[in-house]
């Protein structure tokens, strides 16, 4: 009885141990599933939007200024000067809720990179499966190539025992392309509310 109680002890915590290491992996596919079908609260539960969004809008915006903090008034008052006039002739940056629109995540995570934002219909994520780049106890890494070998980097973070949610899309180098705006489709998911009766 004791071997038998021991080996199912064994098997549990190997059980737990392989859940624990595979979670980050589960949790791309599920944001890939639940992109696929358009399921907006199953996306707010697996994604950060906020911090995903400021991940995005350096990469986006193709300025190396905008990546590092700027030094203080006191530190350079010339330089904050024309950094406040170079800022306001700047042109827009492309818009980060582009990138997280169900489809254009679909086509994220299918490897299509900075041309995910283009997309204007649904996708078809092939049954790619992304390459671990680091895995760490709190902080993993996935990656996903197009045929180029570009990379599109998945960053997820951990915010329970077995719970993730991504936290950090690192887009491949190269221009971003201009998105059109649509009129008939929303730029963000929002969460559905429930029509009032």
């Amino acid at each position: 009885m004791k071997n038998l109680l021991a080996r199912l002890l064994l098997v549990a915590l190997i059980g737990a141990g392989i859940a624990f290491v595979s979670a980050p992996v589960v949790t791309f596919f599920g944001i890939r599933s639940a992109a696929q079908a358009r399921d907006v609260a199953g996306m707010v539960r697996l994604i950060d939007f906020a911090a995903v969004r400021a991940s995005l809008r350096p990469q986006l915006a193709g300025r190396p200024e905008v990546m590092t903090p700027a030094p203080s008034f006191l530190d350079d008052p010339i330089g904050a000067v024309r950094r406040q006039f170079q800022q306001a002739t700047a042109p827009a940056a492309p818009d980060p809720d582009a990138y997280l629109t169900p489809d254009a995540v679909v086509a994220l995570m299918a490897g299509e990179g900075r041309y995910a934002a283009t997309r204007a219909g649904p996708v078809e994520a092939p049954d790619v499966w992304p390459r671990l780049r680091y895995w760490g106890l709190e902080t993993t890494r996935l990656a996903i190539a197009d045929a180029g070998g570009s990379e599109t980097t998945f960053t997820f973070q951990r915010r329970g025992p077995f719970e993730w949610k991504l936290v950090h899309i690192g887009l491949p180098d190269g221009a971003t392309p201009v998105v059109a705006p649509v009129a008939s489709a929303p730029t963000a998911p929002v969460p559905e509310r429930p029509a009032a009766r």
